[in-house]
């Protein structure tokens, strides 16, 4: 069982392929090599405000301030820039209240920077870097939140094996329901979800800045298996043909899983 292309690709392609909660894939490829994280940390954010509200250290359902002024892993103050593609919803309510709920859910299903931020601060860096030892994860890390300008020049970086993100994929799955209806709920479907027949059912986040276009996925086939799909690139690739590779990627998986 192979992907034809993959060795032609500039740059590197990892993937993990596999039953939900099995340590052995079906199919690996560069599984244990690091990327940069981008929005797939986001994961690792959610399931650890989930444990924070079951632990009673946070209650999700209160509502806090929405800032874009926060503390930096370093020390000091930085302040995230709205970006183009942020989540006007969650923007809009700059300078006013929200829920840690929401903001979880912006987080993951349109994927704002700016709620991740906010849910950050809350949490702590610590206990969200805390979810991937605790899914058994070896290699990824959060070590900053996203644009902390002054972390990132310091080496400060938030990092991502394909394995690793399979292992906190398999966490969701076991979390409270809310965790995994928040990630089946993601908007983006421009990857891994672009691959798929309308008819299956994926639970995902993807990740992606210049250079780097990630999918984290649970996918259900309609009367079939359930299993994990992750696929990390970091390559040389415009996005469009990143976003393309992870369909042809998925759409592999999707027809290997009803063999």
């Amino acid at each position: 069982m192979d992907i034809d292309g993959l060795d032609d690709v500039p740059g590197t392609v990892s993937i993990w392929y596999g039953p939900v909660g099995s340590a052995e894939p079906w199919y690996a490829r560069a599984e244990h090599v690091t990327h940069y994280a981008a929005s797939t940390m986001k994961i690792a954010v959610l399931l650890a405000a989930q444990h924070a509200h079951e632990t009673g250290r946070l209650d999700l359902d209160t509502p806090v301030p929405v800032t874009d002024r926060f503390a930096s892993a370093v020390g000091g103050e930085f302040v995230l820039a709205r970006a183009r593609d942020d989540d006007s919803a969650v923007w809009e309510r700059l300078g006013h209240e929200a829920t840690l709920r929401w903001l979880a859910e912006r987080m993951i299903i349109r994927s704002s920077n700016l709620a991740t931020n906010v849910v950050l601060a809350h949490l702590g860096l610590a206990a969200a870097d805390a979810e991937w030892r605790l899914a058994g994860a070896r290699h990824s890390r959060i070590e900053r939140g996203i644009e902390d300008a002054p972390a990132r020049a310091a080496g400060f970086t938030n990092e991502v094996t394909a394995a690793d993100l399979a292992l906190l994929m398999t966490a969701a799955t076991g979390a409270d329901p809310w965790v995994m209806a928040t990630l089946a709920a993601t908007e983006d479907r421009e990857d891994l979800a672009k691959g798929l027949p309308p008819h299956a059912r994926i639970a995902h986040k993807s990740g992606w800045v210049t250079g780097i276009r990630h999918g984290a996925a649970v996918v259900d086939r309609e009367g079939g298996r359930r299993y994990l799909l992750v696929v990390c690139t970091t390559t040389t690739l415009p996005d469009g043909a990143a976003r393309a590779l992870l369909a042809r990627v998925a759409a592999w998986s999707f027809e290997q899983a009803g063999a």
